[in-house]
């Protein structure tokens, strides 16, 4: 299986507080509980809100997101690196260029629209790589999203083999039982739904 990783904010602080030794993400877009899950976690996963942002209609601030990644992406922390939600490959590429941390420190996101030259490039270039699921491929699981993922999943193998970079799915943890073998995925479904459950987030998780 993957690795597990809880979007936040997670509310109460009391259930956030039984997520010990857990992995987070925690959103440029909503840095909340940043100190607490630094605090309590294996690891961060820093997004960088370009979704949010894009919902919200707001301009995403660069100069403010490596200010905040800045302080906090140190092993085994790492940061999602800008990129244009529903751009082309070009924006991508200029958004990329701006990263000024250690490449181990971050990682580029593959929106599923984008070509597969594309992926492959970001591949070769990173080693790893974040899966997206904007435009069209916008809700994970359907049978457009599925086919794609398959799609970009055969191109990997036919150019890594066996040894395949590392993926990381957004929003894709209800994926991590296959068949794709995603590295890490990350959901909200902890923050969203443990109230539902009856069950302490912790124990969700």
């Amino acid at each position: 299986f993957p690795v597990t990783i809880a979007g936040t904010p997670i509310t109460p602080i009391k259930a956030l507080e039984t997520m010990g030794g857990k992995h987070f993400c925690v959103s440029f877009a909503r840095p909340d509980s940043l100190e607490r899950c630094k605090r309590l976690g294996q690891s961060l996963m820093l997004d960088n809100g370009a979704f949010s942002c894009k919902t919200l209609g707001k301009d995403f601030d660069l100069h403010g997101f490596y200010a905040w990644v800045e302080e906090h992406v140190t092993h085994p922390n790492w940061g999602v690196m800008p990129d244009v939600i529903d751009g082309t490959e070009d924006q991508q590429r200029e958004m990329i260029k701006t990263w000024p941390f250690r490449k181990d420190l971050g990682i580029p996101v593959w929106h599923l629209g984008l070509s597969i030259d594309y992926l492959l490039e970001l591949c070769d270039q990173w080693g790893r790589v974040c899966f997206g699921s904007a435009g069209k491929y916008w809700q994970i699981g359907t049978d457009l999203c599925c086919s794609r993922m398959d799609e970009a999943f055969n191109a990997l193998v036919k150019v890594y083999g066996r040894q395949l970079p590392w993926v990381h799915g957004m929003r894709m943890l209800g994926q991590s039982s296959g068949p794709w073998p995603l590295a890490s995925a990350d959901s909200t479904n902890v923050a969203l739904h443990h109230a539902e459950k009856i069950e302490c987030a912790g124990c969700m998780a």
